[in-house]
C-alpha cells in the first residue's frame, strides 16, 4: 500500500478518482483504485489471449483453405487426365494398383487382427483361471486358520468359564489355598482366552482382506506371443509376395503406394494398361484365396522363428537382416512390403 501511495496522491491530483472525506475513509477508497487497476490487468491479459487465440485460428484456416486448393486442383489435375483415352487407362492402372496394395496390407491387418484376438482370449483364459486357482487356495488357506482361531477361542472361553464355575463353588474358608491356585489358574485362562480373540480377530481381518482385494488386470498379449504373431504376419507378407511373383506387380503396387499422382505414360498405351488391368483382376483373386494358405504360413513361421534375432529384450519385431534369404521374409521388412510395420503388434 505505501508503494502506491505516490501514484494515487498523483490520480488525485489530475482528478480522474474523487473523493468525499466526509463520506468515504481513504483507506476504502484506495482499496478500490487498485482493485480496478488489477481487474484491467487481468482483462488486459484475457484479451491478449484471445488475440493469440484468434490468430492461431485464423491460420489454421489459411492452412485449410491452401490444403483445400491443393485437393481442387488435383481433381481438376484427374478430371482432365480422365478426359483424354492416352493418360486415362495409365490413371486407371495407377489406382488400381493401389488397390491392389491396400488389398494386402488390409488382408495382414485382419490377419493379425485375427490372430491377436484368439490368443488374447486364450491368455485371459489361462490368467483368470490361475487367479482363480490361486485365490482357491489362499482362501482355503485363510478360512482354515480362521476355524482353528475360532476353535481354540472357544475353548479358551470354555475354560474361563470352567474355571469361574469351580470358583464359585469354592466358599469355605478351608478351601483358601485351592481358590489362590485357581484364580491364578483363572488368571492365566484369561490371558490366554484374550490371546485367542486377537488371533480370532487377526484371522478374521485377513479374511475381510481377501475378499477386498481388487481383481487383478490382465496385461495383455504376452511378448512371446507378439512376437510369433508377427513372424506369423511376415510369413504372410511373404506368401503374398511369392503369390504376385513372376509379373512385378508387387514392385508397381509399391510405387504407386508411394506417390500421390498417377504418372502420364509409365504404364503404356492402352494395350499394355489393359494388359495390367487383367493381371491386376487376376492377382486380387490370387490374394484372397485361401488354399493351402495355413500350411504354408506355419512352415514359414517354424522357419523365421529360427532365424530371428531381436536387437532389445523388449522388442517384438525382429532385425531384417536375422531373417536371411529375402524368400524367408527379410524382403518383407526390408522394403516395408504392404507396409507391414503399421500393421505388427509392438
Amino acid at each position: 500500500m505505501g508503494t502506491m501511495a505516490p501514484f494515487i496522491r498523483f490520480i488525485r491530483q489530475l482528478g480522474f478518482v474523487r473523493w468525499s472525506s466526509s463520506a468515504t475513509p481513504r483507506g476504502v477508497d484506495d482499496d478500490r483504485v487498485l482493485h480496478l487497476f488489477r481487474n484491467r490487468a487481468e482483462l488486459k491479459k484475457a484479451h491478449g489471449a484471445l488475440q493469440d487465440e484468434i490468430h492461431r485460428l485464423t491460420e489454421r484456416i489459411k492452412q485449410q483453405e491452401g490444403a483445400t486448393a491443393r485437393v481442387q486442383e488435383m481433381l481438376h489435375g484427374l478430371e482432365a487426365r480422365l478426359g483424354q483415352p492416352e493418360t486415362a487407362y495409365p490413371a486407371v492402372v495407377f489406382y488400381q494398383l493401389r488397390e491392389l496394395w491396400a488389398l494386402g496390407r488390409a488382408l495382414l491387418t485382419q490377419f493379425v487382427a485375427e490372430l491377436a484376438t484368439q490368443q488374447e482370449e486364450r491368455e485371459r483364459r489361462a490368467f483368470l483361471a490361475e487367479r482363480n486357482r490361486q485365490l482357491f487356495s489362499r482362501r482355503q488357506g485363510v478360512e482354515a486358520a480362521l476355524q482353528e482361531a475360532e476353535s481354540r477361542a472357544a475353548d479358551a472361553r470354555a475354560t474361563v468359564a470352567q474355571l469361574e464355575q469351580q470358583l464359585t463353588q469354592l466358599r469355605r474358608f478351608w478351601h483358601y489355598f485351592r481358590r489362590r491356585a485357581l484364580r491364578q489358574r483363572l488368571q492365566a485362562a484369561q490371558l490366554q482366552s484374550l490371546l485367542c480373540v486377537q488371533d480370532l480377530e487377526s484371522a478374521r481381518g485377513a479374511r475381510d482382506a481377501l475378499e477386498a482385494e481388487p481383481l487383478p488386470e490382465f496385461a495383455g498379449v504376452s511378448l512371446d506371443a507378439r512376437r510369433a504373431i508377427n513372424l506369423a504376419a511376415i510369413a504372410y507378407g511373404q506368401v503374398l509376395c511369392d503369390r504376385l511373383a513372376g509379373g512385378g506387380l508387387v514392385e508397381l503396387a509399391r510405387e504407386a503406394a508411394s506417390r500421390r499422382e498417377p504418372p502420364r505414360e509409365e504404364y503404356g498405351d492402352r494395350t499394355r494398361c489393359e494388359a495390367i488391368m487383367l493381371e491386376i483382376a487376376r492377382a486380387r483373386i490370387t490374394l484372397q484365396a485361401r488354399t493351402n494358405l495355413t500350411p504354408e504360413i506355419k512352415q514359414r513361421s517354424d522357419r523365421l522363428r529360427d532365424l530371428a534375432k531381436y536387437r532389445a529384450a523388449a522388442d517384438t519385431v525382429p532385425a531384417a537382416e536375422s531373417l536371411g534369404s529375402a524368400m524367408d521374409g527379410s524382403q518383407v521388412l526390408a522394403d516395408d512390403l504392404w507396409e507391414i510395420y503399421r500393421v505388427l503388434l509392438r
